[in-house]
């Protein structure tokens, strides 16, 4: 029956416009529109209720420490700037613990790289260290050398499991995202440490393209010699 019922085609009822008189005051509010309207305005009504019991219930002797460390502009309560919330001495103490955990890294990340280089290259079967054959004559030269390559061609003739050649090319790739990221955190540490240095009391200024004696896309500053006591 109810299949039935929407297989008849109903009117559509269409929702009463503004009128041509009044077209200068926007459209016609609906029913929809009042109701979120009603919403929004005793949502207001409630948080102003709140306000005035918490004003009426506060005690006069309340003190936090946001009353100090904050201002009214407008009737808004903003905190004061923390641009100099720290020294020269502490800021440039955080910036050396900051350097010395870059550095850590780096350090890290070249014995990776050194271990892990160390195993592909004897996983590649190359041998690690020379060896030094000593012969007699030519006749027995000749034969130590035939001898080494025919070791070479059957180290290099054996067939590699695909398992363990996919895992080799895992590691190549590790090894080359570690590169760079050495690579990364080297840069980062040299450019931390020039700020440090440029943080640091005496006169300096900074190089003109025609004084570099090595040109290089990083700024070269120069200090002012000074006699130590």
């Amino acid at each position: 029956m109810s299949s039935l019922r929407n297989a008849i085609p109903r009117k559509a009822h269409k929702e009463r416009a503004q009128p041509q008189a009044r077209k200068k005051f926007g459209l016609l509010e609906k029913h929809k529109d009042y109701v979120a309207r009603a919403k929004a305005f005793h949502k207001k009504e409630e948080t102003l209720r709140r306000l005035k019991e918490k004003a009426a219930s506060r005690n006069p002797d309340e003190f936090y420490f946001g009353m100090i460390k904050s201002k009214t502009v407008d009737g808004v309560h903003r905190p004061q700037s923390e641009a100099n919330k720290y020294t020269q001495e502490e800021l440039l103490l955080m910036k050396t613990q900051d350097i010395g955990y870059i550095l850590q890294k780096a350090q890290s990340e070249k014995k990776k790289i050194e271990k892990l280089t160390a195993t592909l290259h004897s996983l590649d079967g190359r041998p690690s260290s020379k060896h030094i054959y000593f012969a007699e004559d030519r006749e027995e030269a000749k034969e130590i050398r035939s001898r080494s390559s025919e070791n070479k061609m059957a180290t290099t003739s054996v067939d590699v499991p695909d398992n363990i050649k996919r895992k080799i090319a895992s590691s190549y790739r590790e090894l080359e995202a570690r590169k760079n990221r050495a690579n990364q955190l080297e840069k980062i540490y040299m450019d931390m440490a020039l700020k440090k240095e440029l943080q640091k009391k005496g006169r300096k200024r900074k190089l003109r393209e025609d004084e570099i004696v090595c040109p290089t896309t990083k700024p070269v500053f120069k200090w002012r010699s000074e006699r130590k006591r």
